[in-house]
């Protein structure tokens, strides 16, 4: 665990020390250096390896890479619609007495966003990136803007009845995906609880009040009702009303229905070879290009589905050059960013860092293998800021394990999915967090500190682990 612990303790140090000099607090820095260290203590001193290694990081998170692109420009679109500022001024109108009240159904919206999409780094990008104008009138500070967007995002994407954590965990280790969702109703809601409880009264101290002001600088004293704003405004909800339902279509459920609506459609375009004997749809083709492969994510391909409709509509049509330079300006930096974490995620993989914490996790037994497969469970997620990763790589041998020792497989599911979770949003190495504290960053021209923003997601983090436990000893 030795070529882990050093490469995780030198992140560390660079980022922390600011007043190192050149390099002192340089996230783009810290993730570089921590990549080539990795390769260097794994033994692993080609060039050649290292671009390759590079290479997958980029492969493997390809699909976050188009997302963020993709979802900036679709931010653009509504913005120019004024889509989130119909929502956002209708919960103003209601509740601009009540900042706390607001902040709860911005969290709530994430939540829903998160559950809908499946995915915290797509409800931060798609959704999240909306918010950022009505959490910044409360005064908030960029780093609690980005936690508040990272954890309602984050802890939607476990909320049933769109779960990819249950979904794999079930399937990991073969239990009923059905029975094992119940659980995540009772458990995910008390989460959110507790979370929205924790950012509501130690976010917002005293009473902020929310200032408005007009295009001349004046303070708007007079509010339009919230009803009489959406009903003047309900065309700007179109594409996201569309987009709704085709997430929706992307988990229809019935026993073992699936509708992936845009991939299916896709699917029957077909090429056929010069040879004329084999053919492949254009879906299959797109899915197996190395890093451009992102674009085949059903969520990319919804994303910009909707993002075309958008483009039907006048407003946003006549300003497209202006659309489309704004969403790839204030994108520039987070993907700048990912790309540099791809660079240390393939180095991890390259470097043998993920092995290392497998072989940690497969040598534990007895009593210590709950604790112990826990902790790599939710280092794995840190070090590689995936949820899924942290299960496919762990939970794959960490839940029959657990199942041998004579846990259900509802509860080992449960478990398994809520300690993934955990995992995904702690610090140093949180992926949503580096991708949403450089769309904040850029939105409002400050410079934001991701980690600590994840130290402020501590608690939601905290929740989690505490919920995954329970489930490995009741």
């Amino acid at each position: 665990m030795i070529k882990v612990i050093i490469p995780i303790a030198v992140l560390l140090f660079i980022i922390l020390c600011k007043k190192l000099p050149k390099i002192g607090g340089n996230i783009y820095v810290a993730l570089m250096v921590t990549g080539v260290l990795s390769l260097l203590l794994g033994g692993v001193f080609a060039p050649v390896r290292w671009i390759g290694a590079w290479i997958d990081g980029l492969d493997r998170i390809s699909w976050v890479i188009c997302l963020s692109i993709f979802g900036s420009i679709y931010a653009e679109t509504q913005v120019q619609l004024g889509t989130m500022d119909t929502v956002m001024g209708a919960l103003k109108s209601r509740f601009y007495n009540s900042p706390r009240i607001l902040v709860v159904c911005v969290v709530l919206s994430l939540v829903v966003a998160g559950s809908l999409l499946g995915d915290a780094v797509a409800a931060s990008t798609v959704i999240g990136v909306l918010t950022i104008g009505v959490l910044s009138s409360i005064h908030l500070s960029p780093e609690k803007i980005c936690c508040i967007i990272v954890a309602g995002a984050s802890m939607g994407s476990i909320m049933p009845p769109i779960s990819q954590a249950f979904a794999l965990s079930s399937s990991l280790v073969g239990s009923n995906p059905d029975s094992t969702i119940r659980y995540g109703y009772i458990t995910v809601p008390l989460i959110v609880l507790v979370v929205t409880v924790y950012m509501v009264l130690f976010f917002i101290k005293g009473r902020p009040v929310i200032r408005e002001y007009d295009e001349n600088g004046r303070e708007i004293t007079v509010r339009e009702p919230a009803m009489q704003i959406l009903r003047k405004n309900w065309k700007s909800l179109i594409p996201l009303g569309i987009l709704v339902v085709v997430i929706l279509f992307r988990t229809i459920t019935n026993e073992k229905i699936h509708f992936d609506l845009v991939p299916d459609l896709l699917s029957q375009i077909n090429f056929i070879t010069i040879d004329n004997e084999i053919s492949i749809s254009f879906y299959d083709w797109l899915s197996n290009l190395t890093v451009f492969k992102g674009l085949a994510n059903g969520i990319v391909l919804s994303i910009i589905l909707v993002t075309a409709i958008s483009f039907c509509f006048k407003k946003v049509r006549v300003n497209a050059r202006e659309t489309l330079n704004n969403g790839l300006t204030k994108v520039k930096t987070t993907v700048l960013l990912q790309v540099c974490a791809a660079f240390m995620l393939g180095c991890f993989y390259a470097g043998g860092q993920v092995d290392a914490v497998q072989e940690f996790a497969m040598g534990l037994n007895s009593n210590v293998l709950k604790i112990g497969g826990a902790a790599a469970m939710m280092l794995m997620g840190m070090l590689t800021g995936s949820q899924s990763t942290a299960q496919n790589v762990v939970f794959t041998f960490f839940g029959p394990a657990l199942v041998a020792t004579g846990r259900g497989l509802d509860y080992t599911a449960v478990a398994g999915a809520h300690l993934a979770a955990a995992g995904m949003g702690m610090p140093p190495v949180d992926l949503t967090t580096f991708v949403v504290a450089g769309i904040v960053g850029g939105i409002l021209g400050k410079k934001v500190d991701p980690l600590k923003s994840m130290m402020y997601m501590l608690p939601m983090c905290i929740c989690m682990a505490i919920v995954g436990f329970v489930f490995m000893y009741i």
